[in-house]
């Protein structure tokens, strides 16, 4: 039998529009067979939906992911899916996190926990039945609402109330719940900067500051997860012109030192930035004249892939800049040997740092949006047989010259530039 005081003092139903959201939320997505699997696997068992989902359908935003609480161990949890045909994997067990994966969504399904001990990077927990004491080790109290699947909220600390009132408050004291985790500095500042209709509550800021140095603590990769979510056009907007953010998230950060960019951006250049991801509005924040790029990438692990995109753009514009550097001629070099995203994160960048809006910048890019990739005309093979050369050094310096001319030449090269290329 569920807990009494949680019906009674904790749980209520949900204003019409947020109860109708979540159950189209259960009805609309297979949800249903995750709640039908654990709420039948025991009289006990319960599952609600809790964090991220609940806090956007009361604020009215769109719902990407889907986080699910229950009082059932996670060996009981693969069983229960188990049995219903529902396939998993143990994403983090030790921790009590399951997913569930039905079609193409995934759902994370984690027991109810209790700390037993934290040390600013992790926690030691115990896996419990308490509601009320799962929702105390959670940080904010907007972060802390659970609900059924019909809609009916348990909200023991206020959450629901402090998000329709844009309060961001930590659950109990700001520095011991920072002590616990230092990763909450980060998120704060970002459920401030998407949440908060009010100003800084200045104890919440003095134990901001007073932790700070804790940062250094957390892994590289925990860090870059945080500002993965916090590099988003909306809150990089915000974040440019709040003064105290900015502060403690550039002594986080000192390497985004271009953030100032998003404080004045124009409608077109909002509309710009919305159509581009994480990697080139990470670029356009540290890429400057000197190496700050190259002191980023050497103190975080970006992928290989994404490193190369980044330094394909600095790169290009370490080089010396010439009235002919924007042309399509010598932009076709970058589209050739570097592909399309290559060319439109450089002359992207330079539009959106230009202060005046860049027709001919702006048409640019919208060219090479429609371009294929030509292919060089001329083999190997070709020459080989028409001019009788054999496989070589030699062979490949002229294949190299060829195709150098043809680039430079918008993808054109005719018989007798091939000509004269080989007989030198």
């Amino acid at each position: 039998m569920r807990n009494f005081l949680d019906k009674i003092f904790f749980r209520s139903n949900n204003l019409d529009h947020i109860s109708q959201k979540i159950k189209d939320l259960t009805i609309k997505t297979p949800a249903h067979r995750i709640f039908e699997a654990i709420n039948a696997y025991s009289p006990e068992s319960e599952i609600r939906y809790v964090g991220g989902c609940v806090r956007k359908i009361i604020n009215k935003e769109k719902v990407d992911d889907i986080d699910l609480a229950t009082n059932i161990e996670p060996k009981n949890i693969c069983d229960a899916l188990y049995k219903n045909n529902i396939d998993f994997y143990e994403s983090g067990k030790e921790h009590g996190t399951i997913t569930a994966m039905i079609d193409e969504y995934k759902f994370e399904i984690t027991t109810l926990r209790e700390d037993i001990f934290t040390d600013g990077r992790h926690a030691k927990v115990k896996f419990s039945k308490d509601w009320k004491k799962d929702a105390s080790r959670r940080d904010l109290t907007i972060n802390s609402i659970y609900s059924d699947k019909d809609g009916n909220l348990f909200d023991p600390y206020e959450g629901k109330k402090d998000l329709e009132n844009g309060l961001v408050n930590f659950i109990g004291n700001a520095d011991i719940r920072i002590k616990e985790d230092y990763l909450r500095i980060l998120r704060y500042l970002r459920f401030f900067l998407n949440y908060s209709k009010q100003a800084h509550n200045a104890e919440i800021i003095r134990a901001l500051k007073i932790n700070i140095g804790g940062i250094s603590k957390l892994s590289k990769e925990r860090l870059i997860d945080e500002l993965q979510k916090i590099i988003k056009l909306p809150t990089l907007e915000k974040l440019s012109k709040d003064k105290m953010s900015l502060e403690l998230f550039l002594i986080i950060f000192p390497e985004l030192k271009n953030v100032k960019i998003f404080s004045q951006l124009n409608s077109y250049y909002k509309d710009l930035l919305k159509e581009n991801d994480f990697i080139f509005l990470l670029s356009l924040l540290v890429i400057d004249d000197n190496d700050n790029l190259d002191y980023f990438l050497y103190k975080f692990n970006i992928s290989k892939q994404n490193q190369k995109r980044m330094k394909i753009i600095d790169n290009f514009y370490k080089e010396k800049m010439t009235v002919n550097t924007f042309i399509e001629k010598n932009m076709n070099k970058v589209f050739y040997y570097h592909g399309k995203q290559a060319v439109l994160d450089i002359l992207n960048l330079r539009i959106v740092k230009s202060k005046k809006i860049n027709k001919t910048l702006i048409e640019l890019s919208q060219t090479y949006r429609g371009k294929k990739i030509p292919s060089m005309p001329i083999s190997a093979d070709l020459l080989m047989k028409k001019y009788n050369i054999s496989e070589g050094k030699q062979l490949g310096q002229k294949l190299k010259t060829i195709e150098q001319i043809w680039v430079k030449n918008d993808f054109k090269i005719s018989d007798q530039q091939v000509d004269n290329i080989i007989n030198n």
